[in-house]
């Protein structure tokens, strides 16, 4: 889902569930026109002078505004903030079904003629390209069914971030008025994400090709433009062909896993002389020893290690969760025949809460190690934090936030308590 880092913890829920096409429920759908229409309708009356100022054509809008009401369901959906998310061993053990893997490969050799020519043209890898086509509408099965123009029109007059949702809904329009597909028919997931690969409209612009050669650029009914599109854009995202995502590896027992912050970045000789060793014995030629690569810990120091490729980084881009990344890496080694096990994973973990995170990031601000404004997300900064309180009790600097850490954290913070009070 390219381009919408704040559904980041949608990813780690799962796919987007279907919803009934342009309805909410009756009673809900009744207050919001008695309470909101009046203002929607204002909103809607000056956004349609900004598009006609912008160029857009005034049957386009007309197909686009007529009767269109705002969704209340789409403002639950973007106002709601789940307490409890799924660690990222489950989210993994679902991305990686055997059902998905075997409808996948089915599918690579029901396109082969045309992954090849994708290939051939952008040098994305087909594995790849078809374990993004999995996760983001299980290969077009569940691509949502929420009209694109009024979830973006929902969201543009009472989400949050309003400029952004104006921008995809500008672009929305300039698709229809492209003549790529048509207002009833765009549809797809409740925050604007379209078609097969789940685009945003804007990404849609620049990136989305008619790879099929009829003449539109048809992400929802054809399968050859979603998979080039997606090929596309990693392509302008720096991908590197025939260079892999990355590995898993075996730490030495004595790494210092402050390097595993994804800033320090080795290449891969450079990694193996450190004693970073590949779990699957794989040959590296020259010019893969010299890749640039940066150690990943998903689950912390108890858990498996991964050498991150630039290409992870590309993935990255295409949807800015390192759970979702690593999903599509291992599920292209699932379709090469890979198995993935939970054996190496520390699934007696207990993930932290939404409310538990909160109070992890408020005791690191308190003792000093400053995370920024507390919002119950794992970001650059948390994790940071979290190292220094690390190295301060020689622990292993991971940066993961577990139980036992909140628990070490709240000791910490008491003890520095009672010192302020006497």
């Amino acid at each position: 889902m390219p381009k919408l880092p704040s559904l980041a913890a949608a990813v780690l829920i799962g796919l987007t569930l279907p919803a009934p096409l342009l309805t909410a429920p009756a009673d809900a759908a009744e207050a919001l026109a008695a309470e909101q229409s009046a203002p929607f309708e204002q909103w809607l009356e000056a956004f349609t002078h900004k598009a006609r100022n912008a160029g857009i054509e005034g049957w386009v809008l007309e197909q686009a505004f007529t009767g269109l009401t705002p969704d209340s369901s789409i403002i639950r959906a973007d106002e709601s903030q789940p307490e409890f998310t799924r660690p990222v061993w489950q989210y993994l053990k679902g991305a990686l079904s055997s059902w998905r893997i075997a409808r996948g490969k089915a599918l690579l050799a029901e396109h082969k003629r045309t992954l090849d020519s994708i290939e051939k043209r952008y040098g994305v890898d087909r594995y790849v390209l078809v374990a993004i086509w999995g996760m983001e509408s299980n290969f077009g099965r569940q691509m949502g069914d929420k009209n694109i123009i009024r979830s973006l029109a929902t969201l543009a007059w009472h989400g949050r971030r309003a400029a952004f949702w104006e921008d995809q809904l500008m672009a929305a329009l300039r698709i229809l008025q492209n003549g790529d597909i048509s207002s009833r028919s765009m549809v797809g997931s409740w925050a604007g994400a379209m078609g097969q690969t789940q685009f945003m409209p804007t990404t849609y612009l620049e990136h989305a090709v008619d790879f099929d050669g009829n003449g539109k650029r048809d992400i929802w009914n054809s399968s050859a433009d979603a998979l080039a599109s997606a090929a596309n854009y990693l392509n302008n995202s720096g991908w590197q062909a025939d260079a892999g995502w990355g590995y898993e590896v075996q730490l030495p027992t004595l790494f210092d896993h402050a390097l595993a912050d994804g800033e320090h970045r080795k290449s891969l000789a450079q990694w193996l002389e450190l004693g970073v060793q590949l779990r699957q014995p794989t040959a590296l030629n020259k010019d893969q020893l010299q890749l640039q690569a940066s150690i990943f810990l998903p689950a912390g120091y108890r858990g498996p290690a991964y050498l991150q490729l630039d290409n992870f980084r590309s993935i990255l881009r295409y949807n800015n969760s390192t759970a979702y990344a690593l999903a599509v890496g291992l599920l292209a080694n699932g379709l090469q025949g890979e198995h993935f096990s939970l054996q190496r994973w520390p699934t007696e973990d207990r993930p932290l809460s939404r409310s538990e995170r909160l109070e992890l990031q408020h005791l690191l601000n308190e003792l000093g190690l400053a995370t920024g404004t507390a919002d119950g997300i794992i970001g650059v900064n948390t994790r940071k934090a979290i190292r220094g309180f690390q190295k301060q009790h020689d622990l292993p600097q991971d940066g993961y936030a577990s139980e036992r850490l909140l628990e070490a954290l709240r000791s910490e913070a008491a003890v520095l308590r009672t010192k302020i009070a006497h």
